[in-house]
């Protein structure tokens, strides 16, 4: 349906929208909902899962390692796939790619449960992350196409918001599969890992497949610009060079600079939020037990790691992450009610100077200061809010700055464009992560060289690594300046 129809700046957001528009919305929301529990099921798994298939202690530096090279292969993986599987939804078609794309990462995550080595599941990492980058592209140009303009902002933010309820989904079904002694025991005694399980309902999103085939169809905007290939070459779909051209480089240079400093910060700085409850366990363990904070690694190591102990440590984590997502889902849905009030670029600038302030808070101030488990649940929400609610502004933002010809293909280039440089990062984190292994090559001994020179990376704890990447932010700030406002304007044909 056409962005024209239903236009009144008289009715409301959500008044006027016909059923087969809200259709798209939750079909899409449930695409990205399992997007994201593909990929935060290994997040919340990992202490579990790379342990078990490397055979070691979950606080052995080679399980940090092989994290690293995962997260890693699943940036690099959503990178690609977002920018190939967004070209791909540009000339063949949204609903026709969101199948594909859905079935990739679905399969893929089940498959993962079959993993015996720790090359298996980085392999895996990259092949879902395929999907999941490829889907976002996909669904979100799809929402803008076929949502009224004064529908578009609110409606793409809750597409956005959904991701919580993956989130959420995934630290729930670890927490039951591992966190729970009675279900691990019930698992173990069948002889069936808990994170494999957790894996294997990867699979249940491939059903949705058959809804998206039978209910959705293409978009009107999107029919026409293929017709308009028909008769103009010079218009072709999906064409990547295309959005490098001066008519679209700044936004893209704008795009891409938003979603680095986004998803840089969401690994480097969000994702640690998890670890705040965690942290405070683990200090509550030590104390209960009558073992020092200085004490040895192997010591602490030892009784962190009986059943009692990990199933009560694996709580705080999901508890945590749980909490911080909450916040976070609050500021994904309030993104475009926000841009619509103060402008796309006042919504970004506003997001991007809390999220600078509670990362401050948060691990400058909270965490190294010992606060209580209370005082941490009340905050993760407020830090969660900022630091990941400004990705539903990806949603809102990047699918305005290009033509239909072109939206898969820039809106996916822009918010997967950052996941290169974030997966060079974690590769190299994995290369000098823990002691020397034999074998090494060239690169990795120099790597691990460099780092000990400069007692950079692998010497920084969780919180300085945060400080460290916090002024991103405020860089951020500066790129809002350079974009186009978009509020209240038409989709480009």
């Amino acid at each position: 349906m056409s962005n024209d129809l239903n236009s009144d700046n008289n009715l409301r957001w959500y008044q006027g929208i016909t059923k087969y528009q809200w259709l798209v919305l939750i079909i899409a929301s449930l695409g990205w909902l399992f997007d994201v529990f593909e990929g935060q099921i290994f997040v919340a798994s990992m202490r579990d899962a790379m342990p078990d298939l490397l055979e070691v202690g979950a606080d052995n530096p080679i399980v940090r390692k092989w994290n690293d090279w995962a997260f890693g292969a699943f940036l690099l993986g959503g990178a690609l796939g977002g920018i190939f599987f967004g070209m791909l939804s540009d000339r063949i078609g949204r609903s026709k790619t969101m199948i594909v794309t859905i079935l990739f990462y679905s399969m893929f995550t089940c498959v993962s449960a079959f993993s015996q080595e720790g090359w298996h599941m980085v392999a895996l990492r990259f092949l879902v992350a395929m999907g999941v980058g490829g889907e976002w592209a996909v669904a979100s140009a799809m929402v803008a196409e076929v949502m009224p303009t004064r529908s578009r902002a609110v409606m793409s933010s809750i597409f956005h918001a959904s991701s919580v309820f993956g989130t959420l989904l995934a630290a729930a079904a670890i927490a039951l599969l591992i966190g729970n002694p009675e279900v691990n025991e019930f698992f173990a005694g069948k002889g069936v890992d808990g994170w494999r399980v957790g894996f294997f309902i990867g699979v249940i999103p491939a059903f949705l497949t058959l809804w998206i085939r039978w209910k959705l169809k293409e978009p009107e905007s999107w029919t026409k610009a293929k017709e308009r290939e028909k008769a103009d070459k010079s218009q072709a779909t999906g064409r990547l060079q295309d959005v490098f051209n001066r008519k679209h480089i700044r936004n893209t240079f704008v795009g891409v600079s938003l979603a680095t400093i986004g998803l840089v910060t969401f690994w480097g700085c969000h994702i640690y939020g998890k670890n705040a409850l965690l942290r405070q366990a683990q200090a509550d363990i030590l104390v209960v037990e009558q073992i020092t904070a200085d004490a040895p690694a192997a010591e602490k190591a030892a009784v962190f790691n009986t059943p009692e102990n990990k199933a009560k440590l694996k709580r705080a984590e999901m508890r945590s992450m749980a909490i911080n997502t909450v916040g976070g889902g609050l500021g994904l849905v309030l993104f475009g009610w926000i841009s619509n009030l103060i402008g796309r670029k006042g919504a970004f600038i506003l997001y991007h100077a809390m999220g600078f302030i509670s990362v401050i808070v948060l691990f400058k101030v909270m965490i190294p200061g010992g606060s209580s488990q209370l005082a941490l649940s009340l905050f993760l929400p407020v830090f969660g809010f900022f630091t990941l609610g400004m990705h539903a502004g990806y949603a809102v933002y990047f699918p305005e700055l290009y033509p239909t010809r072109l939206r898969g293909t820039g809106s996916g280039l822009c918010f997967n464009a950052g996941r290169l440089g974030t997966a060079a990062a974690f590769f190299g984190l994995g290369a000098i992560a823990g002691p020397a292994i034999d074998g090494e090559n060239f690169l990795v001994k120099g790597i691990r060289k460099f780092a000990e020179l400069t007692w950079l990376p692998e010497k920084f704890t969780d919180e300085q690594k945060a400080l460290w990447l916090a002024p991103l932010y405020v860089i951020g700030i500066l790129v809002v300046f350079l974009a186009r406002e978009t509020r209240n304007k038409e989709l480009m044909e």
